[in-house]
Formats: C-alpha cells, structure tokens, sequence
C-alpha cells in the first residue's frame, strides 16, 4: 500500500531531485502547500511571499520499502532544521521547512522523530507539522528541474544526491 507526505525543505528543485533518489520512494511532485486557499497558484505569486505558500514535494512511498521514520529521517539531513524561513542562500516563507500529512496516524511518528531531532539541538527546531490543507501542483517546467537543467541552482551539496541513493 502505498502512502503520501508532502515535505517543504526549502528550494522544491534540490529537495525533489534528493527525495526521488531515496529506495522505496515511487513517485514525487513539486507544488505549493498550505498556503491561502484559492483555486490556483502560480511560482511567480508564491515567489512574492504574500501567498502563504510553502515549495514542497509530494512524496509517494512504499512503508514496506521505506518506512516513515526513516524517510523522516533522511529529510532531516537535507534541511537545517533550526532556520526559520531560510534553506541554504533562499529565504522567504516560501522557503520555510515542513511536514504537512494526510494520514492522521502518521502524526505519532513525525512527533516521535520531531522530539529526537530537537534533542540534537539547542535552538528550537523550526520545522511546521501540520495537516496538508491544500497543495497545487508546479508547472511542468519546476517538476524533475534538475533532470532538465543538471547544472541548475541547488542549494544541496551533490554529495547529499549520492548518500540517498545508497541510503538503506
């Protein structure tokens, strides 16, 4: 059975091209999450911070493969978990981190490692864990942009692509 989270983790480009590279991920989408509801949104109004909007990626996974905890894990080695509104040289709420679920039973396990992270900080973790409310889809040019543009802006070191491709 396959599940979905939606994970912000600053520039949606990086984070999408890592979390696609992560075994037992099936499929993944850049988008907008939990912004102001309307019925659509473009890159350049989320771009203007006025929206409310986080870049985020849709996550599919397969828990049998990858379980929760693990790929909650392995997303917070591409964030700073501290920074609030800022990943790497991008700054803006549109940049903030997040972990935004549409399973309710997930809750306990993002909790669970939200707690153990904090422990490896003295700061407090700035990561938002909220209900998804509503997410629009990236146009096509933002999906997979790393594919089509190898050497485009990443805030990610290439290194980070590499360990989450042999990550078990």
């Amino acid at each position: 059975m396959e599940k979905t989270i939606y994970l912000a983790a600053g520039c949606f480009w990086g984070a999408q091209h890592y979390l696609k590279q992560i075994r037992g991920v099936t499929a993944t989408m850049t988008g907008f999450a939990n912004g102001k509801d309307t019925a659509s949104v473009t890159y350049e109004e989320v771009y203007t911070d006025r929206t409310g909007y986080a870049e985020t990626v849709r996550v599919d996974y397969d828990p049998e493969v990858l379980p929760l905890r693990k790929l909650l894990k392995l997303y917070f080695l591409s964030i700073e978990p501290t920074s609030v509104n800022q990943q790497g040289e991008d700054r803006g709420t549109r940049y903030r981190t997040g972990i935004y679920y549409v399973d309710p039973d997930d809750y306990g396990t993002i909790a669970d490692v939200m707690r153990e992270e904090q422990a490896g900080y003295s700061a407090p973790i700035a990561v938002e864990v909220e209900p998804l409310t509503v997410f629009h889809p990236a146009d096509e040019s933002h999906q997979d942009y790393l594919d089509k543009h190898p050497d485009g802006y990443c805030h990610l070191p290439q290194a980070l692509f590499e360990a989450a491709r042999h990550a078990n």
